[in-house]
């Protein structure tokens, strides 16, 4: 695919020569979430992240979608390692499913210590950590990860010590930006290091960038993290006669540093709702990137201990996911609180693309319990991780890269950052924006599109791949126009109908109001199923298949003259 003004798009096959690089994109383009690309060197892949995706409100059922792994798969005896930028889910989460996968013995991941043990704990409940050996990497760390020179360069975003990827290929740097924004007073005073971008930039030339596109829209310049504190702390104090729950990422370490020193400069103790929550607050604790006293912190079931208007909780849910802690909130099923007039549940987050719908309802279910909702359409408490247009353009003008690749973001983003590039003066023909299951190849000439690999969408629905695009298509069908079951008996000796037709719905219209509509819809059923019947007797071959379509030919053509409607037709066929 294409924007105007950047490199048209050719795939073809493509043979890599010894010392050319070449970048596999498997997810993470033209979506929010499942981010995972794939750099080779003379025949070995270094992975970039591995992510996964939240469903969108057409895929009924849904837990999780995660990028196809097939060419992992394919190409397992080439691996050398996995390398993550950060820890938030969308980058990490897909890891276990990939380990489920990709038959490799040993998987070595490189990340800081932190979004190691974000990650290790999905991998454990999977009983896969066996299977893995993690090496924890320092800000501006550089390393050889198998055949790969990389270079671990400090980014800030909204979990703390994310990295962007420095890769030195024999056709130069190919620099990963990963999640990032040029926060100049962050929590933790952990910068991006524009420095070093800039002195590989001047010394050795950055080759490729692939740069985060979600804020490419936006203008201006994203807002430090350290302002939100002071917001919350004013919401702390208005609300001094009310409990307080706030709902934010379970990674947002600096966010829940945030809250929890507004909650104890009011007097409040604090406590955590959701596994993620409490275990991500521990871990951070443990490595000292947390800071809060013991006295200051309570356990959840100790809740009722305490005067309501004393305490804080700080809750996972925040994008409205369905079983998390905050929409049993909303639903009024979560088993330690119950939500009324005097609460007020503070939404510190953004809802990711795709989100919003469930966020919605959150709201609504809380608002209908009575407790007031501060988010952030209504109040200023939460700033987004990502660089907006004037960062970006920071970046190039420091990086100076000959060729780019937007990365991370929906298709308009990407085409926004692209654009972006060619006003800071990059030669369109040196910007490809690519999509999933896109590579590009980097050679001493130039760079171009390579080979296409798979890239489709991998549903979670329990187990890993049960679910295809077929299903979803049902379950939307079912959805929206419901279920019609139609039972019959035959004799296939007789070529008769023994019992039946019996017409079973669900969704299409309600039975005990419409025997009427059902009694004709039956004896539509019944005759065409007779003279089918007939037919298969005359010709002496019983064809159950054909007596099937016959029944559901029937029933379709009856439903839709009548109601104009499309439920799922499912004819049941027995014999005695």
């Amino acid at each position: 695919m294409t924007a105007a003004g950047t490199h048209s798009r050719s795939p073809k096959p493509s043979t890599i020569a010894r010392g050319d690089a070449r970048v596999v994109f498997l997810g993470g383009l033209g979506e929010v979430g499942r981010n995972c690309c794939c750099i080779e060197v003379d025949g070995r892949i270094l992975i970039i992240d591995v992510g996964l995706m939240f469903p969108d409100v057409d895929m009924p059922g849904i837990d999780l979608v995660l990028p196809d792994f097939s060419y992992l798969r394919e190409n397992v005896d080439r691996i050398d390692a996995v390398v993550l930028t950060h820890g938030h889910e969308d980058h990490i989460g897909g890891l276990s499913y990939m380990l489920r996968e990709v038959d490799i013995p040993v998987l070595h991941i490189y990340s800081s210590a932190l979004t190691l043990q974000f990650s290790k704990g999905r991998i454990e409940e999977a009983g896969l950590l066996g299977r893995v050996e993690m090496h924890p990497v320092t800000d501006g760390q550089r390393l050889m990860i198998g055949s790969f020179d990389v270079e671990f360069i400090p980014v800030s975003h909204s979990t703390p010590h994310g990295f962007g990827i420095a890769i030195h290929t024999p056709q130069g740097v190919i620099y990963h930006s990963g999640d990032f924004k040029l926060d100049l007073t962050p929590i933790d005073y952990r910068t991006t290091d524009l420095a070093r971008i800039g002195a590989i930039a001047k010394t050795e030339g950055i080759r490729l960038l692939l740069a985060d596109s979600t804020n490419a829209e936006e203008e201006g310049f994203t807002d430090s993290e350290r302002s939100i504190g002071r917001n919350l702390l004013d919401i702390f104090r208005s609300n001094a006669d009310k409990r307080l729950v706030v709902a934010c990422f379970a990674s947002h370490i600096h966010r829940v540093q945030q809250v929890i020193d507004s909650a104890v400069e009011c007097g409040r103790k604090v406590t955590t709702l959701g596994r993620s929550m409490k275990r991500n607050i521990q871990i951070a604790r443990e490595m000292g990137l947390l800071t809060v006293a013991d006295k200051d912190l309570f356990d959840i079931e100790d809740l009722g201990k305490f005067d309501p208007k004393k305490v804080c909780l700080i809750s996972t849910g925040s994008q409205g996911e369905p079983m998390s802690a905050l929409a049993l909130m909303a639903s009024n099923d979560n088993r330690w609180i119950k939500l009324g007039d005097g609460d007020c549940v503070i939404l510190s987050s953004h809802a990711i693309p795709g989100n919003e719908t469930n966020v919605g309802r959150i709201i609504d279910g809380i608002t209908r319990l009575g407790a007031d909702v501060i988010h952030s359409g209504i109040a200023r408490v939460h700033v987004s991780g990502h660089a907006r247009r004037g960062e970006l353009r920071t970046l190039h003008s420091i990086a100076r890269p000959e060729f780019f690749v937007p990365i991370h973001g929906e298709f308009r983003h990407m085409t926004h950052h692209a654009r972006l590039a060619i006003e800071m003066g990059m030669n369109p023909d040196n910007i490809l924006i690519c999509e999933d299951g896109d590579s590009v190849v980097l050679t001493k000439d130039g760079i171009d599109f390579g080979d296409e690999v798979p890239s489709g969408y991998v549903y979670v629905d329990g187990i890993v791949g049960d679910v295809g695009t077929g299903v979803l298509r049902d379950r939307r069908k079912l959805s929206q126009e419901g279920v019609l079951v139609v039972i019959a008996t035959i004799d296939p000796v007789k070529y008769s109908l023994v019992s039946g037709p019996e017409l079973v719905t669900r969704g299409w219209v309600y039975a005990p109001d419409a025997e009427t509509l059902l009694g004709e819809a039956t004896e539509t059923v019944r005759k065409a199923l007779v003279e089918a019947l007939q037919k298969a007797k005359s010709e002496q071959h019983e064809d159950l298949e054909e007596l099937r379509q016959a029944m559901r030919r029937s029933t379709s053509r009856f439903v839709s003259e009548r109601t104009k409607r499309k439920p799922m037709i499912v004819p049941v066929l027995l014999e005695t």
